[in-house]
């Protein structure tokens, strides 16, 4: 009798019953596309993470930078004098750790076998200045702001900071980073966050060898394949592969052996920064306190501090989505339920003479209570239906259209959060732009969501119908005839 009289009156009543859904899915399907977007934001705020972090990577650890203007002289190129005119052709390499202090190779195990980690890598962060020309009785020298950091595309640069003393000099300074990787963890550290496009990545027991992998854009600049050569400090290295950035902006121009990098610059058995994964997302802040009260010294900076520092046009999506738009989602559901119960409320209002009538015969008010609500979940049923139909729609066009939000780097106040990063200060000081396009995933939980509130929006609805009809009696039936 029930699903009977359920089925009668919803065919009888449809138009009513599309108001009430239709009110239902403007909500839900809101809803959907916020949490959707969000996730998307999430998403795209992770890519950027990675571009500095690498892969899998959920906090570094570095030693303090050292304070502004308590480094030693100026980097020193000296070339022998030429007594023709013309002079000869002379080049020079200067490999300097970039950004940090270093740490020791032993502080690597001692992260690694903290409470709450699951693998620790280290890595060693170079700058190489390359000057090379013509010089003529004199010695020239290289400008300590000359070239920049050269962290990012395209790291070799000419540089206007040179000068020769008491001679003449046809010459060219150019720099780029070298970034010295843990071969025997590949599965951590910056080169995860690229894509070997052509040739290899290193192998296990390259733990020394004169091998690199290049940059795809310093690569096409330099014009480099796997198989080429480039000459680090007199030391060559045959090129095996070459990785592309899923960012679009790499960690470094090359990538050696960590072993082979300390020996450049003559930093044996040290690291400039330590990456960690922990065992459980949830436990990364116990991790970052263990580490700093166990290993001091150190600074660790989680994706969380380096998320503070990403602005641009991402970050202020970002903060809409979770703010505006989530307080707007509310508002919409509260209006829609609150909509929804008083149509409901007035539609029982409408029919007094008929649940009088059914009162009279014999109907208890549990019974038409039961009635009316089932009638309000069907509607909520429906208008979730239609509301996921919706927030699927809106979710699907988002991803199609794939707006691109830019995501800067630095600039505007990185501070020590950004230190902790790969790049160091100097990236910090220089602002990096990212380009990352939206989209919008659904998750099957968002989807769990929207029918929960189908069926919470029903009930609610119900429990204004139900309330209402529950003090009807057989004589409204009568006064409504009359």
């Amino acid at each position: 009798m029930f699903f009977t009289y359920l089925r009668r009156e919803l065919r009888r009543r449809r138009k009513a019953a599309l108001v009430v859904a239709s009110g239902l899915a403007l909500g839900i399907a809101l809803v959907i596309v916020v949490t959707s977007v969000s996730a998307g934001m999430g998403r795209a705020q992770d890519k950027v993470l990675q571009s500095l972090y690498g892969l899998g990577t959920d906090m570094t650890v570095t030693k303090a930078a050292a304070p502004a203007g308590s480094s030693s002289e100026r980097p020193r190129f000296r070339f022998d004098a030429q007594d023709d005119d013309s002079g000869g052709e002379q080049s020079s390499d200067r490999v300097m750790v970039q950004g940090f202090q270093t740490l020791a190779g032993s502080t690597v195990g001692k992260v690694g076998a903290q409470s709450g980690v699951a693998d620790a890598v280290g890595g060693l962060s170079l700058q190489v200045v390359k000057v090379s020309g013509a010089f003529t009785r004199g010695r020239f020298e290289q400008g300590e702001s000359g070239g920049g950091q050269g962290g990012g595309r395209g790291g070799a640069q000419p540089s206007p900071q040179g000068r020769v003393e008491g001679g003449g000099a046809d010459f060219d300074v150019n720099n780029y980073s070298v970034y010295g990787t843990d071969v025997t963890k590949p599965a951590l550290g910056p080169l995860t966050s690229s894509k070997i496009t052509s040739g290899r990545t290193f192998t296990t027991s390259e733990t020394n060898a004169k091998v690199a992998v290049a940059d795809a854009a310093y690569a096409k600049e330099k014009k480099l394949k796997a198989g080429s050569t480039v000459t680090v400090k007199g030391t060559e290295f045959t090129v095996v592969g070459i990785a592309t950035a899923d960012s679009g902006d790499a960690a470094a121009n090359l990538y050696v052996p960590l072993k082979r990098a300390q020996t450049l610059a003559d930093a044996k058995d040290k690291v400039t920064t330590i990456y960690v994964k922990a065992t459980d997302s949830q436990r990364i802040d116990s991790v970052k306190s263990e580490i700093g009260k166990n290993v001091p010294g150190t600074t660790v900076t989680t994706s969380a501090d380096l998320a503070d520092t990403v602005s641009g046009s991402l970050s202020t999506a970002s903060s809409l989505a979770a703010s505006v738009g989530t307080w707007l989602s509310i508002v919409v559901l509260v209006a829609a339920f609150l909509v929804a119960g008083l149509l409901t409320s007035s539609a029982v209002s409408r029919r007094v003479r008929e649940f009088g009538t059914l009162k009279a015969l014999g109907w208890k008010s549990g019974r038409v209570t039961r009635q009316v609500v089932g009638e309000a979940v069907v509607n909520g049923l429906v208008g979730g239906a239609l509301g996921i139909a919706l927030g699927l729609a809106g979710a699907y066009t988002v991803t199609a259209v794939s707006p691109t939000l830019q995501a800067q780097l630095g600039g505007g106040g990185g501070g020590e959060g950004f230190r902790g990063g790969f790049g160091g200060p100097g990236r910090a000081a220089a602002t990096k732009t990212l380009d990352v396009a939206l989209t919008a995933p659904v998750a099957l939980t968002t989807i769990a969501l929207a029918v929960g509130l189908a069926v919470a929006g029903g009930l609610i609805a119900g429990a204004f119908g139900g309330w209402r009809a529950s003090r009807l009696r057989p004589a409204d039936a009568l006064r409504r005839v009359e």
